[in-house]
């Protein structure tokens, strides 16, 4: 078998392929094989055919066209790695010659990885927001605890902010029920905008058995983003009473003993989650320097996949379990069909960089990943999920999808290189040291499927597909 490469862009080549027809012979005896299994003909037992015989009947075409079909694969895949080509989704393919006893001919068009040239990254800068818990910010987490430890005592009065009253609802659009938009014995607490646009207004001043009747614009639902009539009746009104702030409400809602020791709990806390998302910001931040140095032309055919992916698990997935479809999405995002296009197409380029681009930087800098930095990040896929570790490793080992992880775990290890090497300073102009601690959390873009299932897929997924190129 003889092969040439002709590269057509950055990211397509064409394979011109020519075989020497006794290289199909293993094929043809398949062949033969094949059809004795499917036909029969009278005087001969089944699977005993002579080839001259399935030759006469059914015609030399069909067990060609047959054998073609078996030995494409191989050829295609042979040429693939004479050429040491990383290539991309599946061939497109045009048999260009085919003679019998002589020779086959054949074309295969595919999209290959392009070539990335990484630049030093040392010199990369960025800045992130300071590390600062205020006292303020201490007592509304101590506050958000009060309120969840708070008590409710039925009252004899209109309700008033901060209330909780138990409500009946019922919506209507065009003068009809919706069948969804009925609700019994409903919790709402006056103020925390948890329900509908003027539902506040509408039940402020009313006692146990008032009714009032407001028009909203639905957030859920059959009928979400229409505006609707709404009936609501309170049955009952009660007074929240908040616990006083002393140590016997610190034991109560704690593990300590004093106040003191809590607040200063609820600050250590804040200044964890404030690191976390300020190491999380950095590592965004220097991926985008680090994508702003590098030229990474994409395959058309995978941008196209991916973005029909990512539609396609908003539509289905995350849209689907809200009650709501596409149009009633834009409707309460306020895009149009166009800006969402737009938006989607540019994460999805993003997306496709980001892995190239990190995936080089795998290579370059030898990058391995053990069995558990896998297991971490399979737990926390698991979590983030809504699945068992169980249920998930189950789900990736029959999707195929294990080299998806391993290598989403890669990419995470090539971006915290990047931002080791990278100046990291805060607000304030401080240098910030960031652990390694959390090196395989990568941001959105790093994991472009980091919201499917494993079985979904993504432009990893069309990336690593192998299926086979047929005539």
């Amino acid at each position: 078998m003889k092969s040439a490469v002709e590269t057509l862009n950055p990211t397509r080549v064409r394979l011109t392929v020519e075989v020497p027809f006794e290289e199909l012979k293993d094929s043809l005896d398949a062949a033969y094989k094949k059809i004795n299994q499917q036909v029969t003909v009278k005087g001969f037992r089944k699977g005993k055919i002579p080839a001259r015989v399935i030759d006469q009947r059914f015609g030399r075409g069909a067990v060609l066209e047959e054998a073609v079909n078996d030995a494409l694969p191989k050829f295609y895949t042979d040429a693939v790695n004479n050429a040491e080509l990383n290539v991309l989704g599946q061939p497109e393919v045009d048999i260009t010659e085919l003679k019998d006893g002589e020779t086959l001919n054949f074309t295969a068009e595919v999209d290959i990885r392009p070539a990335i040239e990484i630049p030093d990254y040392s010199g990369i800068e960025v800045e992130v927001d300071a590390v600062e818990v205020s006292e303020e910010d201490v007592d509304k987490a101590v506050e958000e605890l009060r309120e969840r430890f708070a008590s409710t005592t039925p009252v004899e009065r209109a309700a008033e902010d901060g209330d909780v009253v138990t409500i009946d609802l019922e919506a209507k659009v065009d003068g009809e029920i919706l069948e969804d938009g009925v609700a019994s014995g409903v919790s709402y607490t006056i103020g925390s905008g948890e329900l509908l646009d003027g539902i506040d207004d509408a039940v402020k001043g009313l006692e146990a058995d008032g009714e009032a009747t407001f028009t909203s614009e639905l957030k859920g639902g059959s009928a979400a983003g229409k505006e609707a009539e709404v009936s609501v009746k309170v049955t009952q009104v009660a007074a929240r009473e908040l616990p006083e702030l002393d140590d016997d409400f610190a034991q109560l809602a704690s593990e300590f003993d004093t106040l003191e020791e809590m607040r200063a709990d609820s600050r250590k806390r804040l200044e964890n989650m404030k690191q976390y998302d300020q190491a999380t910001q950095a590592q965004e931040r220097v991926l985008e320097k680090l994508l702003e140095l590098v030229e990474v032309p994409v395959p058309e055919k995978l941008l196209e996949d991916e973005i029909n992916t990512r539609k396609h698990n908003l539509e289905h997935h995350q849209l689907g379990q809200m009650g709501l479809d596409l149009p009633q999405y834009l409707e309460i995002q306020g895009k149009t069909a166009e800006e969402f296009d737009t938006e989607t197409r540019e994460a999805a380029v993003k997306g496709i960089k980001t892995q190239f681009v990190l995936d080089e930087l795998v290579n370059k800098e030898k990058l391995n990943v053990n069995q558990e930095e896998l297991t971490e990040h399979l737990m926390r896929r698991a979590a983030s999920s809504g699945m068992s570790p169980d249920q998930f490793a189950q789900a990736v080992v029959e999707g195929g999808q294990v080299p998806m992880l391993v290598g989403e775990v890669a990419r995470g290890k090539a971006l915290a290189v990047v931002v080791e090497a990278a100046t990291v300073k805060d607000t304030n102009g401080e240098l910030v040291d960031l652990d390694d601690e959390e090196e395989d959390e990568t941001s959105s873009d790093v994991e472009a499927s980091s919201e499917e299932t494993p079985a979904e897929g993504s432009a990893e997924a069309t990336e690593a597909s192998e299926e086979k190129p047929e005539a």
